[in-house]
């Protein structure tokens, strides 16, 4: 029996998302293809499924990303569902750091669907995927000390402590984010202290400037 695929496509453009649609369909025999609008929809149809979606197309820019922070965030809580970006963006440093960052693949939107197919298949099949000049730049190029040490101590962060850095950064103060999260402050508390211990730093301020460093400015044409 031929194995059918659950693949979940997150972005915020219905018209992207119907190309990606069309072109899953077109590459790949056996899929079903789900769809979500912002990071939160996204995680309700991980949710609603118990986990048995094999991939998530993610766009870096839609609501609720914040940039890389979104992408960090489905790594921490769903850490078996690989996940491909598919960017307007075809800027190196945003390869580099998604991979770096733990995604699978970056496809950028504007591949042709043979492309697009190709990702889909090698991710699926437990490889990485990026176009061949991002791959030839990355290999032969200096390595992005920087990126791969942020990886590292963001990484460390659970998922509740990187909501609790993302609101940080939108300079909310403890008792809005427990009130957000339906958690006592006493919780907030010990959230900031950790966050601020795994990513080496000593104030609330250092913490909000490295989260920033996750963030992305808006591609000058976004198909």
């Amino acid at each position: 029996m031929t194995e059918t695929f659950q693949i979940l496509i997150a972005d915020d453009h219905p018209l992207v998302r119907g190309a990606l649609k069309q072109s899953l369909t077109t590459e790949l025999d056996n899929v079903t293809v789900y769809e979500a609008g912002s990071l939160f929809e996204a995680i309700e149809q991980i949710e609603a499924r118990k986990g048995d979606i094999d991939l998530v197309l993610l766009d870096l820019h839609m609501p609720g990303m914040n940039g890389f922070t979104g992408l960090f965030s489905l790594r921490a809580s769903y850490p078996d569902i690989p996940v491909s970006i598919v960017s307007a963006s075809q800027e190196l440093p945003v390869v580099r750091r998604s991979i770096e960052y733990g995604a699978s693949a970056f496809v950028p939107k504007s591949a042709p669907v043979d492309q697009i197919g190709l990702a889909v298949k090698t991710v699926l099949d437990g490889g990485m995927w990026m176009p061949d000049w991002a791959r030839e730049a990355m290999e032969n190029g200096p390595a992005d000390d920087e990126a791969t040490g942020l990886a590292e101590k963001i990484g460390q962060l659970t998922p509740q402590q990187l909501r609790v850095l993302n609101m940080l950064t939108e300079g909310k103060l403890n008792k809005q984010i427990a009130y957000e999260l339906d958690v006592t402050e006493a919780t907030v508390k010990a959230h900031v202290s950790a966050i601020l211990r795994k990513l080496s730093v000593h104030s609330r301020t250092q913490a909000v400037i490295i989260a920033r460093e996750l963030q992305l400015q808006e591609p000058a044409i976004d198909a």
